[in-house]
């Protein structure tokens, strides 16, 4: 790094020139980056999702890299279009960073965000966005998705008789946050504890199981980011039901317990399935999706094996 790569020195159109062109087109885009809108060819319904990060609350540079910090706010995002059964096309990032970074940092956010939309949803892009120097680093995106003619996936439809399935892992990502915390140094952990380190620090996500989900009936569906039980409660109220989940199928998981019930950031998908339609689902989604407990008639609640378990996860309001 030398000061002259800093973005207070090169610029901002040139410091956006340099980002830009190591961007992924679009394919939904008619205008990409570069004027002062984005023009995508839409068809029916749109899915549209917002998330900012904060450095503090949502991040440490201490602890993330760029890289990081670019897979992270794509996965993010494309698993919340997922959780609603559409189809990602399309992201806008608006990145607020230091007068100090380099523009070699925001090759890197670049390069990584390519990278896991290449990897969780081919041909989707960032169409447009915006680069501007702040005090705190903070990323905000939002992501579009297709619903390709299906109705949306609430999380409000989950019957009693329900399969609940749940696509991706559970866990990993609340133990990397636990390992950080204890003050091993980072690089340390990604030697040591690699999984548990991406599914914090870079998750990547079945995201393309969101549609294929809607496809096979899914009755309901959200993305796991503040914990299985805290999310569970909000299937369980909105549909006016009681989640059972299976204790055997929770102890599968590469995680402690704990973790796998109140960690956050997972970024799974959890959805509910007719029973006839769990066949199906496991075929075609594979070692993605287990199924890990029952949906049951009763008041809102979740439990296991009968047993309610406390409704706490991931709340950043309150930490």
């Amino acid at each position: 790094m030398t000061a002259d790569d800093r973005i207070r020195t090169v610029g901002e159109q040139a410091a956006l020139a340099r980002i830009i062109a190591r961007l992924t087109p679009a394919d939904a885009a008619v205008v990409g980056p570069g004027d002062d809108s984005a023009v995508l060819a839409a068809g029916g319904q749109t899915a549209i999702t917002t998330d900012t990060m904060f450095e503090g609350g949502d991040f440490r540079l201490d602890w993330s890299t760029f890289a990081d910090l670019g897979t992270k706010c794509v996965t993010t995002n494309l698993t919340d279009v997922a959780a609603m059964g559409a189809r990602p096309t399309a992201l806008v990032i608006a990145l607020g960073v230091l007068a100090d970074t380099t523009v070699e940092q925001l090759e890197q956010f670049a390069d990584a965000a390519s990278a896991a939309l290449a990897k969780q949803a081919p041909g989707v892009g960032v169409v447009g966005g915006d680069l501007s120097v702040s005090p705190t680093t903070t990323i905000a995106v939002t992501a579009l998705g297709d619903l390709e003619g299906r109705s949306p996936v609430l999380r409000s439809g989950a019957r009693p008789g329900d399969a609940i399935v749940v696509c991706g892992e559970l866990g990993l990502a609340g133990e990397g946050l636990r390992l950080l915390l204890e003050g091993t140094p980072p690089d340390d952990l990604r030697r040591t504890h690699p999984r548990e380190m991406q599914a914090h620090l870079a998750p990547i996500a079945p995201v393309a199981a969101g549609a294929q989900l809607a496809r096979l009936g899914a009755t309901s569906m959200l993305d796991v980011s503040d914990g299985l039980v805290l999310d569970g409660f909000r299937v369980a109220r909105a549909s006016a039901v009681r989640l059972d989940f299976d204790r055997a199928a929770l102890d599968s998981y590469d995680a402690p317990l704990e973790s796998v019930l109140y960690g956050g950031e997972d970024h799974a998908l959890l959805a509910t399935v007719p029973a006839d339609a769990v066949e199906r689902v496991l075929s075609e989604l594979g070692s993605d999706a287990r199924v890990v407990g029952s949906v049951e008639a009763g008041e809102p609640q979740v439990t296991t094996g009968g047993q309610p378990l406390e409704e706490r996860g991931w709340d950043p309001f309150t930490r």
